[in-house]
């Protein structure tokens, strides 16, 4: 048994030896080693350096070798076995789990303990060599770590092979003969469909089928930089585009050829348009950037990309293309999430068909959608065009899930960032796939947990549809149907077609809307400086006015008795907005001119926020916690709180039109919020409130239209408040007449709102601002039927979703199994040809791993029937 398993430990260090040649280029010598002649530096000791009290020895001795170890750093005698039929020095270390500096005459040597307790300590923790190895100097002599021999640089290196080594044996080439190819020492998902290793079509299946739909997200990092290297010529490649990061020279000539041309954003100031349009020439590299799959949150090998200049197209072009070409064959359909999708997508194909370098299958179908919490930053109508919620066939996707994968991946990159080239992506290439490891045996409990929220959301969004499914005519959902398949059909070349989702009604122009016309017009005519910028100052103290409004109400809300949770989060919000009022006033003196004086008194402004709200108790409770210099309280240094006088006296004359005008889209902006936050308020009443039977359904019905309520009271106040402030502006009689005075009852919830078509309402009218420059499409169409769609529409699209999700999860379960059972037959078939071959070391390793699998396969399938069978049982029940 002893021999037997001595074979065994033999054969593993020759096969780890053989790896060790390729990744250093050298041939194995028939010559022995000598091992104890000079060929790393001599460690020299300068005389003050050396203690004048007994101190550690660590001087060079004759026959000794340095032995860095997990314990410490070491110097011991070492002699060789030189019998006739011995092996070679260089085995016999192997054997003995030593790892040599150099592969000429080492004299330092580390064990295999220590380099896997690095390599450890760097993925969980982002030690650096350098770090590590001045712990190892602690730990040997506390009082004299500076007498230790210095390996740091021999750690780097060794390290560098040993990951080499490590990574290689993982995926299968120490049993085989060939070189790893592109992206082969790297995990994927497993539960992601892959034909020909989890998915295995009948003949009446096909991959066009949307269950076997791709999902990738993209995204940049920019805290992975990279300084120019140092001696680039001097640079050893192990593993160019092997494992995540692509291959240097094909992305090299993919970008030399691409057009570089500076991006404007369409939509709103994205940070990766922005970002891409400033170079900074310090960097190699300014980040990285790169596609996971979006489902299950795992890197995809050979699609991870450097950046030179910022985000540009032309990087995020070159790593989805290579992340297609992964086990994709035959899949037609993919959906990519990328924050700054509605810009990026639109010419994607036509650089995809001019370029040499860009390989992706025609037949695949990229649909566009940006993650839930990015598209928060687009243009109103991005939500209903790229937001997970409405694309057909991808269940229930935040498409955010990159933004935690970069977490881990930050952890190295301080100690990366001044690494030569081909070590950092070692680096970053050793982490990702580490990553995707601890997904993959974690992927058991990522979907049990999946299929339990898809199980609940069903039956959630199943009543939230049929509250508003019954309510609505046969007629209304006939042709609401007919309309969402044709905006489902239409998107991909017309995404404007999806806005059938949003309420379909012609808005009085917005604020924002205003404030870009009036700035378009400041740089026409060449306005001063000191007037360029004027409409985005005078918008700012607007939006300061809101804070204001919403902090002075959240106060009155929580009352005497708040919590300290509560009065901690409003003194955040009062130190937030203390500042961007004092940054405001601070600017004013720019734009009002020198009669203007920053110092004057808040009595000078003649205003009062508290007498614009309505202090209905049933709204707000009276607050203590509200004092006479509180920031929500405070006058800002707007032309309507200075007066039309004042104006003219500081020569700012000129601003009153502007705020006037800013002030119609603040007021146009308030009451449309309070259109749509009236009719939820109408059909929450119509639906969930009076539908709701049991007392925890009425409690949270009640919990639903008091958060509405409260919407509608801001939208209220800030539009008193902003109606007040018109008219110390002298507005003319077509303003007067447009905007009039809010009351309160007009704020109550009519049968005109919750249901026109009701007995005895045709002569019911709205109130005045259900009209103000309103057009809904055509006389017949009311409010509510608007609203009512849009809602019915959306609540469809979530169930739907729900439903979806749980099927793919029951798919992804199965392709999970699947996967593991595939790795367990590769493995079991590299076991068999290595005991035909007579490598018992070889067959142990790979009866070990595919043991692993099937382990990992037997857990899951189990895992997930009993899963199943619980949930059955209690819905049974």
């Amino acid at each position: 048994m002893g021999d037997s398993l001595s074979g065994v430990v033999s054969l593993m260090w020759d096969s780890l030896y053989t790896l060790a040649m390729m990744a250093n280029n050298v041939r194995r010598s028939p010559d022995w080693w000598n091992l104890f002649e000079e060929d790393e530096p001599e460690d020299l000791l300068e005389p003050e350096d050396l203690p004048f009290v007994s101190g550690p020895e660590f001087q060079p001795k004759e026959n000794t070798m340095v032995i860095v170890d997990k314990s410490g750093v070491h110097r011991l005698e070492i002699r060789c076995c030189e019998c006739p039929n011995a092996m070679s020095p260089d085995i016999q270390m192997f054997r003995h789990g030593f790892f040599p500096a150099s592969f000429n005459r080492p004299k330092t040597v580390f064990t295999f303990r220590v380099l896997n307790d690095f390599l450890l300590d760097s993925l969980e923790c982002g030690t650096s060599a350098m770090n590590y190895y001045s712990k190892l100097r602690r730990m040997t002599s506390s009082m004299f770590p500076h007498l230790v021999p210095d390996r740091y640089r021999e750690l780097m290196r060794v390290a560098r092979q040993w990951r080499q080594l490590k990574t290689m044996k993982w995926h299968g080439f120490g049993h085989r003969s060939d070189n790893p190819s592109t992206g082969e020492l790297a995990l994927f998902c497993p539960a992601c469909p892959q034909p020909g290793i989890n998915v295995l079509l009948s003949e009446d299946e096909s991959l066009d089928d949307w269950k076997y739909t791709w999902s990738f997200v993209m995204d940049g990092n920019f805290k992975a930089e990279h300084l120019h290297p140092i001696k680039p010529f001097d640079e050893v490649w192990l593993s160019d585009g092997l494992g995540f990061m692509v291959g240097k020279d094909r992305y090299k000539m993919h970008l030399a050829e691409a057009a570089d041309t500076v991006e404007k954003s369409s939509c709103n100031n994205h940070r990766a348009v922005n970002q891409a349009n400033a170079a900074r020439h310090k960097l190699e590299s300014t980040g990285i950037g790169g596609v996971a799959c979006a489902r299950h949150g795992c890197f995809v090998p050979h699609s991870m990309v450097d950046f030179q200049k910022g985000e540009r197209q032309m990087n995020m072009d070159y790593a989805l293309c290579e992340a297609s070409r992964h086990n994709m064959e035959g899949i037609t359909r993919a959906v990519t999430f990328y924050d700054i999708n509605c810009q990026y997508n639109k010419h994607f194909r036509v650089r995809v068909d001019r370029s040499r370098f860009l390989d992706m299958a025609p037949q695949l179908t990229i649909i566009p959608g940006i993650g839930l919490w990015h598209i928060h930053g687009h243009q109103d109508s991005c939500y209903v065009r790229y937001a997970s919620n409405f694309i057909e066939g991808i269940g229930r996707i935040d498409g955010e899930i990159m933004e935690t994968l970069w977490a881990r991946l930050n952890l190295i990159s301080p100690a990366a960032r001044g690494m030569s080239s081909p070590h950092r992506k070692e680096c970053l290439d050793y982490q990702m796939n580490d990553s995707n490891f601890c997904k993959m045996i974690r992927m058991k409990r990522t979907l049990c947990r999946k299929y339990k929220l898809a199980r609940n959301g069903i039956s959630e969004s199943g009543k939230a549809f049929d509250r508003l499914d019954e309510a609505a005519p046969s007629h209304l959902k006939t042709e609401w149907l007919a309309r969402e398949r044709i905006a489902q059909s239409s998107r991909l070349n017309d995404p404007a077609a999806m806005d059938e989702y949003e309420i379909n009604i012609k808005k009085a122009p917005s604020k924002k809307e205003i404030e870009l016309r009036l700035l378009e017009e400041g740089n026409a005519r060449n306005a001063a400086p000191s007037r360029r910028s004027v409409a985005t100052w005078i918008s700012t103290g607007l939006a300061i006015e809101e804070a204001q409004i919403a902090l002075l109400i959240e106060v009155r809300r929580i009352g005497r008795r708040s919590t300290e949770t509560q009065r901690l989060d409003i003194a955040r919000q009062r130190d937030r907005l203390r500042g961007q009022i004092d940054g405001f006033a601070r600017s004013a003196l720019t734009h009002l001119g020198e009669g203007f004086d920053a110092d004057d008194e808040p009595e000078d402004l003649n205003v009062d926020i508290l007498d614009d709200l309505d202090d209905d108790p049933a709204d707000f409770t009276e607050t203590s916690h509200t004092w006479t210099n509180s920031p929500e309280l405070t006058v800002i240094p707007l032309p309507s709180n200075l007066g039309v006088d004042r104006c003219r006296r500081c020569m700012a004359e000129d601003l009153i039109p502007l705020e006037m005008s800013l002030r119609e889209g603040q007021a146009n902006d308030a009451l449309h919020n309070l259109r749509i936050y009236l009719c939820n308020k109408a059909i929450l009443f119509r639906t969930t409130v009076r539908q709701a039977k049991s007392q925890a359904l009425k409690t949270r019905a009640w919990s639903q239209v008091t958060s509405v309520q409260q919407a509608v009271s801001l939208h209220a106040s800030i539009y008193t408040k902003t109606r007040k402030q018109m008219m110390k502006l002298e507005p003319g009689q077509d303003q007067l007449q447009k905007y009039k005075p809010l009351l309160c009852e007009q704020l109550k919830i009519s049968t005109a709102v919750g249901d026109p078509n009701a007995r005895g309402q045709r002569n019911e009218s709205l109130a005045w601002f259900w009209s103000v420059e309103v057009d809904l499409g055509g006389p017949d169409q009311s409010w509510n039927e608007e609203f009512y769609r849009v809602h019915w529409l959306r609540a469809k699209a979530l169930r739907d979703r729900w439903r979806e999700e749980m099927i793919l999860v029951k798919l992804e379960m199965d392709w999970t199994c699947k996967f593991f059972l595939w790795k367990a037959t590769q493995w079991g078939d590299h076991m068999q040809e290595s005991l035909e071959k007579r490598l018992p070391g070889h067959g142990c390793y790979a009866g070990r791993q595919s043991r692993m699998y099937s382990l990992l396969a037997q857990d899951a399938h189990a895992a997930f029937q009993d899963l199943q069978n619980v949930l059955i049982e209690a819905g049974d029940e």
